[in-house]
């Protein structure tokens, strides 16, 4: 059993920052593939990025590219997603996510573990 506690979300002018982080229990954390999704309102929930265990490799959607940055710190037990350059359409709830295996998966129907989510909201 995995619980994830999101947290570091707010409100930013665009082009500024935030630092979102991903708090687990568990003792399988470092078994897990860990990702963050993000859900604006009256959209599907769509994925954002991921980080593998083992080798901790990265994937991201097209549109945060060089922008977002996601890592993991499995001592700690804990996700990040560093986000720059802030755009009005990176508004949303964002949700972090973890799923047994190496991954990644792309789609919100692979994942068992979810968070509550942390709102985004970027002014323009």
């Amino acid at each position: 059993q995995v619980q994830l506690v999101e947290s570091g979300g707010g409100l930013v002018q665009a082009g500024g920052s935030l630092r979102l982080s991903c708090a687990a229990s568990g003792r399988t954390f470092s078994l897990q593939t860990m990702t963050w999704f993000r859900q604006a309102p009256g959209k599907e929930r769509e994925f954002v990025a991921a980080i593998s265990r083992g080798t901790s490799s990265t994937y991201y959607t097209d549109s945060v590219k060089g922008r977002f940055t996601i890592s993991r710190d499995n001592a700690e037990k804990m996700v990040y997603l560093q986000m720059n350059s802030l755009k009005p359409e990176d508004t949303a709830v964002y949700y972090c996510a973890a799923e047994p295996g190496s991954g990644p998966y792309y789609s919100p129907p692979a994942y068992r573990y979810w968070g509550q989510g942390t709102q985004v909201t970027v002014s323009s």
